[in-house]
């Protein structure tokens, strides 16, 4: 019988130690520059060796492309890139990177009903909706600029010929995506005005019949107290006209008003692109926005000052930390302005067709496309382009617009999870009561269609939209 023996292994392995200021420098590649707004703000009440940098970007001579310090590790592992010094080519045909350095313009597996009960702005409920009910990315992101037109009360005021000039898109397609954003709850919200949401909120209730649809063409007798003319006009009885005033009553005039304070607002850019004159080549100029982009010093000045008188041990320590967290977060900003305005400046340059013609140019468009162009990881990019908007010529879009989310198939051809989400919406909505499709069922019709795609996934889809099995469908649709 053997005897157990013991013995010693050395074996050496590497691996990369998620220190805190590895993990801060990721959190700052995903903020926005509010958010790392309030960041600099709680470091500049802790560390007394930074202070705002006061100085405007003329003042600093920083329309060029800030150059990017060498040796610092933790940064770069951090952002899991291997950058050289000329981290983006300022000589682009399409875009120069303007002014940034160290200073400082939903998810695809998540529809709006699994996130309902969390408290958000409308713009955030209506943008969810957007993206369950349609899978063209050129209507997405038309649907996206005419959600940030609506005003305080949930009205679009203008009129499609106007939208479409403003935003560089056909009149058909802006009214027939209208046509389905005026059922986005809530009801009412995308009206031109307030005849138009009640008669929303009165159809959704199955009361808008000939003298309703009367009644709110007249809504100025209304306001008259003319209720005899009223009567005569919609064809019926006071005591008849008294109930249908009461039904008027019930809707909600301002169908924004339901999220209080949470209304939709329009959102502040990271990033700004402007047209550059042809004398200086055409083309395009991206910046950070440095009116919300926050700009820090290391106060080296006083560091010499404070290091002389600093006798004990303890003291000599903290200046020396206080210096390297200093040293750390500039640099660590400077990488985060250099990563942001590389990856903004090569999706300008992909959809410069967008940008010029309008919606119907929009190139279809995936992270790892813009990766490996600017060889830069595709996490980094994915983390660039969350929460962070770029204003243009055509509106304020998030970044993440200019891309979806993908399935492929076995011949190669890419669909977006969005869309198969909306067809599956689509089947089991328009299915019949008598035949109600099974998961195999609908697997079957989207590989007719050229989608490859397993039953497991169409029941992981179905669920997360809240779409009931076959059985509870079944069940539903014969009460009706």
């Amino acid at each position: 019988m053997n005897k157990p023996t013991q013995s010693l292994d050395l074996r050496q392995s590497q691996q990369l130690v998620m220190t805190p200021q590895l993990q801060q420098a990721i959190n700052m590649l995903q903020m926005n520059n509010l958010e790392l707004t309030e960041l600099v703000e709680e470091e500049l009440e802790k560390n007394p060796l930074l202070e705002k940098d006061e100085s405007t970007p003329e003042d600093s001579g920083s329309d060029e492309t800030p150059e990017r310090e060498t040796g610092n590790d933790d940064v770069d592992e951090a952002y899991a890139q291997a950058e050289d010094s000329t981290d983006f080519d300022a000589g682009s045909k399409m875009a120069e990177v303007g002014a940034g350095g160290n200073s400082k313009f939903e998810d695809a597996e998540s529809s709006f009903e699994n996130r309902m009960s969390s408290e958000k702005s409308l713009r955030e409920h209506l943008i969810d909706q957007l993206h369950v009910r349609f899978n063209d990315n050129r209507d997405r992101m038309v649907g996206a600029m005419l959600i940030d037109r609506i005003d305080e009360s949930g009205y679009l005021r203008e009129d499609p010929q106007e939208l479409a000039e403003q935003i560089g898109a056909s009149e058909e397609r802006i009214e027939r995506l209208l046509e389905k954003m005026k059922g986005f709850d809530p009801t009412g919200v995308f009206a031109h005005d307030l005849a138009e949401c009640m008669a929303l909120q009165l159809e959704e209730r199955g009361q808008l019949d000939g003298p309703m649809r009367t009644l709110i063409e007249n809504l100025n007798m209304l306001g008259d107290h003319d209720f005899k003319g009223l009567a005569e006009k919609c064809g019926v009885n006071e005591t008849y006209l008294k109930d249908m005033i009461g039904e008027i009553r019930a809707l909600n005039p301002k169908p924004a008003s339901e999220f209080d304070h949470l209304v939709v607002q329009t959102a502040i850019p990271d990033v700004v692109m402007k047209r550059l004159p042809k004398n200086l080549g055409g083309g395009w100029r991206v910046e950070l926005n440095t009116d919300t982009l926050p700009r820090v010093l290391v106060n080296n000045e006083y560091y010499t000052e404070v290091a002389k008188t600093a006798t004990q041990k303890k003291d000599k320590e903290y200046l020396s930390t206080q210096l390297q967290n200093a040293s750390w977060l500039v640099r660590a900003m400077d990488q985060r302005a250099q990563t942001i305005l590389k990856v903004a400046a090569e999706i300008v340059e992909q959809q410069d067709a967008f940008f010029n013609y309008g919606i119907e140019f929009l190139k279809p468009l995936k992270l790892i496309d813009i990766s490996e162009e600017i060889d830069m990881h595709e996490s980094t990019v994915s983390r660039v382009t969350t929460n962070k908007y770029i204003g243009t010529p055509r509106g304020i879009f998030e970044l993440k617009y200019f891309f979806s989310t993908a399935l492929v198939s076995e011949d190669g051809t890419a669909h977006s999870a969005e869309s198969i989400k909306a067809r599956i919406k689509t089947l089991t909505d328009e299915e019949d009561p008598k035949k109600i499709l099974s998961d195999d069922k609908i697997v079957e019709i989207l590989k007719a269609e050229g989608i490859d795609i397993a039953r497991r996934t169409v029941a992981k889809y179905r669920e997360a939209m809240h779409i009931g099995s076959s059985v509870q469908r079944r069940k539903q649709k014969k009460n009706l």
